[in-house]
């Protein structure tokens, strides 16, 4: 997990604290030779220390072995890194749970990446956030969605995505849906949301709820513009003016933005893809104070080469600050795109990283 600024390498002193530490963001930066025992690590490998007079520097593995150096057998430098090893056996999971006409058990699951149960379902958990089960629903969810979008009956629906009975799909509906079925298939039409505005240190904030929770956190100048980005995001629900009593949970929110904590500590009415909701999973995920690059969360969802997809999940994002989507940094650490300003990406960034202290 990357610090606000970006870790550099430049330096020999840079480059001990990194193999002092097992610093895992140099892997790939750089690789270090022992003369003693004629091998060359990557800087995080868990061997112990050698001596600063038989160590030296070099830019790559090809490097190393061209000086007559061959990688070491423990942290593997000649391979992927293990990151890359785990995402790539977790995409593959993903592909299988996505693929088959019924959920694979855990078990065949692990089987298929050569670990044990337990391990599996570890690593699945800690690349993608989510278990595989979760995930295997997450995909189901994506398939009624289709079935129901494309004007299949709700029947249709429940069977083509696996459920076996009707009665374990409307267990679920809510919580795959956002809405009921029916209302989904017809676009959300007469989906009440109730909203209100408020005020917080970075502007203005719109704060939206159904009655399953807050399904928008919007911030900016200007509130007729927020109200028209509200109405953009949900095009065929029913907006409303929220009850006074309300304006208790829009401070709550403002609060929240202006000392930002672990958690907002309300109920939320996450709407968005199966994809989407895998990435915005990832983002809770992180600490404030800390961030990610958009490859990292790619890498986390189990699919390392969706950088794409995950910046286009992360400006669909309705949830501001909630949904963390202000964590996510360029590889180098730059301040790329938020769609409620840069400058406020940085504020916030900087709040967390002083509350972290």
């Amino acid at each position: 997990m990357n610090a606000i600024l970006p870790a550099r390498y430049d330096t020999d002193e840079a480059r001990w604290t990194a193999i002092r530490t097992r610093d895992k963001r140099a892997d790939g930066q750089f690789v270090f030779a022992v003369a003693t025992t004629g091998v060359y690590c990557r800087p995080s490998c868990a061997a112990r220390a050698a001596r600063p007079e038989n160590v030296s520097f070099h830019a790559d593995g090809p490097a190393a072995e061209r000086a007559g150096f061959r990688p070491c057998k423990r942290c593997k430098p000649d391979q992927p890194p293990r990151t890359e090893r785990e995402a790539r056996l977790v995409a593959s999971a993903c592909r299988a749970i996505e693929t088959a006409e019924e959920v694979p058990s855990l078990e065949t699951l692990a089987d298929a990446a050569g670990l044990s149960p337990f391990h599996f379902h570890r690593l699945f958990r800690r690349v993608t956030g989510v278990t595989p089960k979760a995930y295997a629903s997450a995909q189901r969810a994506r398939r009624v969605q289709a079935s129901l979008q494309r004007g299949e009956s709700v029947t249709g629906a429940i069977y083509d995505a696996g459920f076996n009975s009707s009665g374990r799909f409307y267990e679920a509906a809510d919580g795959m849906l956002g809405m009921r079925p029916s209302t989904y298939r017809a676009g959300g039409t007469g989906e009440l949301i109730r909203h209100a505005i408020g005020q917080s240190s970075l502007g203005h904030v719109l704060v939206a709820a159904t009655d399953r929770g807050i399904c928008a956190i919007l911030l900016g100048d200007d509130p007729a513009a927020l109200e028209a980005d509200l109405r953009t995001r949900f095009p065929r629900a029913r907006l409303a003016p929220a009850e006074a009593g309300f304006q208790a949970t829009v401070a709550q929110v403002a609060a929240f933005v202006d000392a930002p904590r672990e958690s907002l500590g309300l109920p939320l009415d996450i709407q968005g893809t199966a994809f989407q909701r895998r990435v915005w999973e990832v983002l809770q995920s992180i600490p404030p104070g800390t961030t990610l690059s958009y490859s990292e969360v790619a890498e986390r969802v189990g699919e390392p080469s969706a950088i794409r997809a995950v910046a286009g999940a992360c400006a669909a994002n309705k949830l501001a600050v909630a949904v963390p989507c202000h964590r996510i940094v360029g590889r180098d650490g730059a301040l790329t795109g938020y769609r409620w300003g840069v400058a406020r990406k940085r504020t916030l960034l900087q709040r967390e990283a002083g509350s972290a202290r």
